[in-house]
């Protein structure tokens, strides 16, 4: 079964946010071999197991009264339709501390994975550099204690970096939280 299509998140099996299972959704009821594998916001209790597709269609928002990421991280940098598809038909992802979702050509950016220096020199060793640019520029940490943080970076343990990348200019983008 091909999974629904999220501008914003478009590989959530690879980040994580979508896993195999065959329990059915709490909301369509059916057994459609994933589910979301993220806490959601919201009052309801035992949430656990939505299906991509009842996020994607906002069904889930709708019959739950929950979102998939924080509100507070968009609002005012963003179109209400963009915050509307990102907080409430978009899957959010695991993090330590709370969430950050960067904007970037007036729009949200989309969420690609989280990573550690690991995976980084393993995969994206572009990323290194502009990541190293994050932690001086935008996190205000220098010298020996932004290459330690660089260095540091572990996608299990953390701190774990973020990356997500502009729709419209390619820009990469980093968030990074600790435990």
């Amino acid at each position: 079964m091909t999974l629904p299509s999220f501008r914003y998140h478009p590989d959530p099996l690879a980040s994580g946010s979508i896993v195999e299972s065959d329990r059915p959704c709490i909301v369509c009821e059916q057994q459609r071999g994933y589910l979301y594998d993220v806490t959601p916001y919201g009052e309801a209790e035992d949430v656990d197991d939505i299906c991509p597709w009842c996020i994607a269609d906002g069904t889930a928002h709708e019959q739950l009264d929950v979102t998939f990421v924080d509100a507070h991280v968009l609002a005012g940098s963003v179109s209400d339709e963009i915050l509307d598809e990102v907080t409430c038909r978009t899957p959010g992802f695991a993090n330590w501390q709370g969430d950050d979702w960067p904007c970037c050509c007036d729009d949200a950016t989309a969420f690609l994975k989280p990573v550690g220096i690991k995976e980084i020199r393993r995969d994206h060793y572009e990323w290194e550099g502009i990541l190293m640019g994050h932690i001086v520029h935008e996190m205000r940490i220098s010298g020996g204690a932004a290459t330690r943080l660089l260095g540091s970076l572990d996608r299990d343990a953390g701190p774990t970096a973020y990356a997500f990348q502009c729709l419209h200019c390619n820009r990469m983008h980093f968030y990074i939280d600790q435990p």
